[in-house]
């Protein structure tokens, strides 16, 4: 194994020892310390503040300008929490957690599906904080969800123990994987899917999200196609300075369609109905439509169809 970097080291070692210490911080002051970053986020990050302010541009185009810097402001105050909050997702005592979650909605759509002998797949995007979802997630089911290590090697090991402290198996993001998934639908289990996150070239179809074709996976519909799943869609959703509210929420009906696109549109809806919870709490930092169709069309000038 190449020995890494000694400046990288370094870096990860600064970033654990900041979660550890983060982790016995209350509710309150994380938020606090959140609101402090993010402004300086948003004031000495260019690239975060203009990828947010064009995705929503984008999506809400009926905002005028100050409500759209307003947005950006608070979506860059919640992405910075999260950052923060993931030593208490991952190292805080698990109690504590769990004491963080100050209410849970629509758990009956689980448990109902798993009744009935069915297994549920869960669509998690990148909205409130994950973590605390895949961690009550599986604290109260057996769980599966798919885990690609960090580009920093170092922080894997307390990534992959944070996860999976409280029984979530975490499988590879390859054909293994998938075996995985299907094994644990097929027992009736709960699995996790990341449904906001831009595939790669041949393992997706263009789909619409808020009214923009985004390149969206398949792979729900490959799962849905070989079970009788359910499908949710959950999160987190924070509440500044005192915890977190897990909803669980009905997936559009499209998402069990066997037609690829209509599956994949049904999936974008999914997540457009959890970020209307609090649009400031979605991760709008991220290139969501960095794919085009232009672009799988072959035609040259396809660059100059990208939003980024």
């Amino acid at each position: 194994m190449t020995a890494m970097p000694p400046a990288r080291s370094r870096r990860a070692g600064a970033v654990v020892w900041l979660w550890r210490r983060l982790s016995g911080w209350p509710h309150a002051r994380l938020w606090r310390l959140a609101r402090l970053a993010g402004a300086l986020v948003y004031r000495l990050s260019q690239r975060e503040r203009e990828v947010t302010r064009r995705n929503l541009a984008a999506v809400y185009p009926e905002l005028d300008a100050k409500s759209r810097r307003a947005l950006t402001r608070r979506s860059l105050h919640h992405s910075t929490a999260t950052m923060l909050e993931l030593g208490h997702a991952w190292m805080a005592p698990p109690e504590r957690v769990a004491a963080g979650i100050v209410a849970v909605h629509g758990r009956d759509k689980l448990d109902g599906a798993r009744q009935d002998g069915r297994g549920v797949i869960v669509l998690a995007p990148h909205f409130g904080n994950w973590e605390v979802l895949n961690f009550w997630l599986s604290s109260h089911f057996p769980f599966t969800a798919m885990y690609e290590p960090p580009k920093m090697a170092a922080l894997d090991p307390v990534i992959r123990h944070g996860r999976e402290r409280q029984g979530a198996a975490l499988v590879p993001t390859n054909a293994r994987g998938v075996a995985a998934l299907l094994k644990a639908l097929k027992r009736h289990e709960a699995i996790g899917i990341l449904p906001d996150q831009e595939p790669g070239w041949g393992s997706g179809v263009f789909a619409p999200f808020f009214h923009r074709d985004a390149y969206t996976a398949t792979l729900l519909s490959k799962l849905v196609a070989r079970t009788r799943a359910r499908v949710v869609t959950g999160v987190a959703l924070r509440v500044p300075g005192k915890g977190f509210e897990i909803h669980f929420l009905d997936a559009d009906e499209q998402v069990y369609s066997a037609d690829e696109v209509a599956s994949a549109t049904g999936v974008n809806a999914s997540v457009e109905a959890a970020i209307a919870l609090d649009p400031a709490q979605y991760q709008w930092e991220y290139k969501r439509y960095r794919k085009v169709v232009q672009e799988q069309q072959g035609r040259p000038d396809y660059r100059d169809f990208r939003l980024y």
